[in-house]
């Protein structure tokens, strides 16, 4: 699996941070565009297999195929440069200020969510035969989600705004840490099953993802989903994106930057006073 230790891939951490920053905008956006389609493809995939075999389990393994194309092929997602972008500014590296890294987040945001919409509307039309008939089973799927995933939060007021953050916290320690496991290994295989545990913890569990719902949600609202705008962006996105933050910049980059780039000194052993160091003559 050629498995790179803790100290080593944490050093990628920062690299990767720091290179983000220092993109050009052009790139940025094409590598962010691509990633939000290709995640929204994969979300598409796994709502199709949940509703063709009634198991969402089946569904859950399944959606990281998206996740690891992506990351192998080097295309950003915000939940990703939430966790490394922050490491480079914090390490002090070169060129990384907090504008640039403001930059970065607004960029791949940008990026994402137009790639999301484009293969929403791709969807919407899919499954409606270009708007000519109603959506098919999965379609009405997709509605479903929207509305339970924003009006059904907004039922609970504060308890389910609290609640919404929460899920966007834990989705993205685990989509962090399979970012992080892309870096585990040298080999494709590695890197592969890295991502694929935790982002299967992820997807089964209903965390919320900021990246997916940008795909999830627009489809819901082009299908006749019972939401509007605005519901999807105060109880789902803007929550979401504030708690993936908190996520993988808290439970991830700085867990593992604490403790690994900047490791603690090692205790030493006291000096035991009045201890003798001869071996003591045998008994007889």
């Amino acid at each position: 699996m050629s498995y790179v230790s803790p100290t080593d891939f944490v050093t990628k951490m920062i690299d990767a941070g720091q290179s983000k920053v220092l993109m050009s905008t052009r790139d940025t956006l094409v590598r962010a565009y691509m990633a939000g389609a290709i995640l929204a493809l994969a979300a598409a995939f796994a709502v199709t297999v949940t509703v063709q075999t009634g198991d969402a389990l089946v569904g859950a393994l399944l959606f990281p195929v998206g996740f690891c194309i992506l990351y192998l092929l080097g295309f950003d997602l915000l939940t990703g440069v939430f966790t490394l972008v922050p490491l480079a500014l914090i390490d002090r590296r070169p060129g990384v200020t907090w504008r640039s890294m403001l930059r970065n987040w607004g960029l791949v945001f940008t990026g994402n969510l137009a790639g999301a919409l484009t293969v929403a509307l791709m969807m919407s039309i899919v499954v409606t035969y270009g708007f000519a008939v109603d959506p098919d089973e999965v379609g009405q799927r997709l509605g479903e989600i929207g509305e339970a995933r924003t009006v059904g939060y907004a039922e609970y007021g504060a308890a389910g705004m609290l609640t919404l953050f929460v899920r966007g916290v834990l989705c993205n320690w685990m989509v962090s840490t399979g970012v992080v496991g892309a870096l585990m290994s040298t080999s494709v295989s590695g890197k592969v099953i890295a991502m694929w545990m935790p982002i299967i913890v992820f997807f089964y569990m209903g965390f919320e993802h900021s990246v997916v719902n940008m795909f999830l949600f627009p489809t819901g609202l082009l299908l006749g989903g019972s939401y509007s705008l605005g519901d999807y962006l105060v109880w789902n996105e803007i929550p979401t994106v504030l708690g993936n933050l908190v996520g993988g910049l808290t439970f991830v980059g700085l867990a593992l930057y604490t403790t690994h780039a900047r490791t603690g000194r090692p205790r030493t052993v006291p000096a035991q006073v009045g201890v003798r160091d001869e071996v003591p003559a045998p008994t007889r």
